[in-house]
């Protein structure tokens, strides 16, 4: 399993509609071969910041399987202009030990 990490600032005074429009985006991510979960954060110490938690099945399923479909241009039409500055994406793994 994949978890995939982004910070999200909000421009300012925009979360209201930020938190409508990913109501929607929800549902189009979590459609996706290779989803298994995901969680969306509000910052308790700063305004207009989010983390945006998405578990996958592998790393493809979500840099190839989600960002290669036309699902998410559909996704990117709903949020990507809340977004300032623009999120880093990281993945990380579970550590084996």
């Amino acid at each position: 399993m994949v978890l995939e990490v982004a910070v999200l600032n909000i421009k300012k005074g925009l979360s209201a509609d930020f938190e409508i429009a990913f109501n929607e985006a929800q549902k189009i991510v979590s459609s996706m071969d290779g989803y298994i979960s995901h969680e969306l954060k509000k910052c308790m110490e700063e305004v207009d910041k989010y983390i945006l938690l998405v578990n996958w099945e592998t790393l493809e399923a979500h840099t190839e399987g989600f960002r290669d479909s036309a699902e998410y241009q559909n996704w990117k039409s709903l949020l990507h202009h809340f977004y300032e500055p623009f999120p880093v994406v990281e993945h990380y793994v579970a550590v084996e030990g």
